[in-house]
């Protein structure tokens, strides 16, 4: 092979790792983000769901659990106090429970009380947010002492 062969070879050699390390970069800046344009299509235009209406006496029904208590992962006993505004957990910052947990995405899950009881929404999570050994697709209700996992961390809701 001449040297101008080789040289050539060479040079493609470097501009396909150099793409690599480019689309690398690319994709974990998008899964760090997670704009709307990432998320599942059924995701990004969902409104959230209604708040329950005030009840005659114009106090909300009292709801079903009201504490969340992380029983496995490295939270352990951390436990948030539930009221009427909603629960995010995933990696992102601004989440309510934040998880450093490879196998949460930033944006995993969300917890919010619906007519007198609470709900958990999947978020369009890679790995899934699973009550008990079932993975849920819809916003489904959380029972009290159902275990709820989200990457390596497991919850209860508590009374």
């Amino acid at each position: 092979m001449s040297e101008l062969g080789l040289t050539l070879a060479r040079l493609a050699f470097l501009a396909m790792l150099w793409g690599f390390v480019i689309a690398t970069v690319l994709i974990l800046r998008r899964d760090l983000r997670q704009p709307a344009d990432a998320r599942p299509a059924g995701q990004a235009s969902r409104k959230p769901p209604k708040q329950p209406r005030p009840t005659r006496a114009g106090r909300r029904s009292k709801v079903v659990g009201s504490q969340l208590v992380v029983v496995e992962g490295p939270l352990t006993g951390t436990v948030i106090p539930l009221s009427s505004a909603q629960v995010t957990i995933g990696r992102a910052p601004d989440s309510t429970l934040v998880i450093e947990d490879d196998y949460a995405s930033s944006r995993h899950a969300r917890i919010y009380s619906s007519e007198g009881s609470w709900l958990v929404e999947d978020l369009g999570s890679t790995n899934g947010t699973w009550i008990d050994r079932t993975r849920i697709t819809s916003p489904t209700l959380l029972t009290v002492g159902a275990p709820l996992r989200v990457g390596r961390t497991t919850l209860q809701l508590q009374k």
